[in-house]
């Protein structure tokens, strides 16, 4: 599928869909992963832009172990490519605001795909500007560390990897860690990155559970990621659910006899599933400052959310209910939460400007 993206006609056809989905869901800011292909990666920029969404796109880099017909034909090739996006995606009008609503990300798609040169020359364009964003996988299955691992033998983990050629620091966002070793996590605490938690793919794939309440308490930040198509759903709110079943399943699996901490080895509370979501997901992104929560001059980007059964989701309210039931906010959000959809979600706004949802 990502191998038809050489074609922009392609990608001006399937990204409107995308990001309108992503948007509706509920999503309001986003970071993409593209194709390695410059030209519908910016299509895709265009599209975010048009529509509205908060956004980092990134196109992929990944010049070795992929398949013949889906892999860049040099370090230099790729590296050309990125720095051509960034480029593009700089000169995408600001707005009223002034605020850039998206921006580039530098991708490695992993550590796998990326030879020693070309990561060393994506180092160096992220050291160029402290600025740039990254984002990358890290420790989504046993295999994929096994083999990382023979791949960088001059590195004692995976994690060592992206931090030897200078890509794991503050603003760097990494899927999945449902595997890292005690170093790694003291060393993305050390340098500030963040973990984005997806437990819709890794449920999908089998790929194991992420200890996340163990990295809350380590003080790593945390948010929520779809991977999709990893994972089957674009929506956060699958991804919520998903988070609260992997955080049961660590306490199943705890010792209680090991288990301390404020997190680790306990079941995420709902108000800790929202904060995952909302403001530890800004964190993630290095976004804290604007968005994430409702604090006074932050930008207001936001749902609002109808729990009426006039929306058409019997799963949230089958019948009307009594007002003990409807006036208790705690109430209302753990129903959305856990039965809502995109039904509910009246309205999407991002800085202050509607750009989706299901009213009309």
């Amino acid at each position: 599928m990502e191998a038809k993206f050489a074609d922009n006609s392609f990608a001006e056809s399937a990204y409107p869909g995308v990001v309108r989905r992503t948007i509706n869901t509920g999503t309001t800011t986003c970071c993409y992963y593209g194709s390695l292909h410059l030209g519908s990666t910016k299509v895709l920029a265009d599209v975010v832009h048009s529509l509205g969404q908060r956004a980092f796109v990134g196109k992929c880099n990944m010049d070795r172990n992929s398949p013949s017909y889906y892999k860049e034909e040099s370090p230099e090739t790729s590296l050309r490519d990125t720095k051509s996006l960034i480029a593009y995606i700089n000169t995408l009008d600001a707005g009223p605001a002034g605020i850039p609503l998206v921006r580039p990300i530098i991708t490695p798609r992993f550590a796998i795909s990326c030879s020693n040169p070309l990561l060393a020359e994506l180092g160096k364009l992220a050291s160029s500007d402290p600025s740039l964003h990254i984002q990358t996988h890290i420790s989504e299955n046993k295999s994929e560390v096994t083999f990382t691992k023979s791949l960088f033998p001059e590195c004692n983990s995976y994690a060592a990897v992206y931090d030897s050629f200078k890509l794991l620091r503050r603003n760097t966002i990494l899927a999945h860690a449902v595997h890292l070793e005690d170093g790694e996590i003291d060393l993305i605490k050390e340098r500030d990155a963040g973990i984005s938690h997806c437990p819709t793919s890794n449920f999908h794939l089998n790929s194991g559970v992420a200890p996340v309440g163990k990295y809350l308490d380590k003080g790593i930040k945390v948010g929520l990621g779809t991977d999709v198509s990893g994972g089957y759903s674009p929506s956060m709110l699958n991804a919520i659910r998903n988070a609260s079943i992997a955080s049961k399943i660590c306490v199943m699996q705890a010792d209680d006899s090991k288990s301390s901490g404020q997190y680790k080895d306990k079941q995420l509370s709902v108000a800790s599933l929202l904060y995952l979501a909302t403001l530890g997901g800004a964190r993630v992104c290095d976004l804290e400052d604007r968005v994430g929560s409702f604090a006074p001059g932050k930008c207001f980007d936001a749902l609002i959310v109808d729990v009426r059964n006039v929306t058409g989701n019997p799963c949230l309210w089958g019948v009307d209910v009594g007002p003990e039931m409807t006036t208790s906010l705690d109430t209302m959000l753990e129903r959305f939460i856990f039965c809502g959809d995109d039904r509910n979600i009246s309205s999407v706004y991002v800085q202050g400007r509607r750009i989706g949802g299901a009213s009309r």
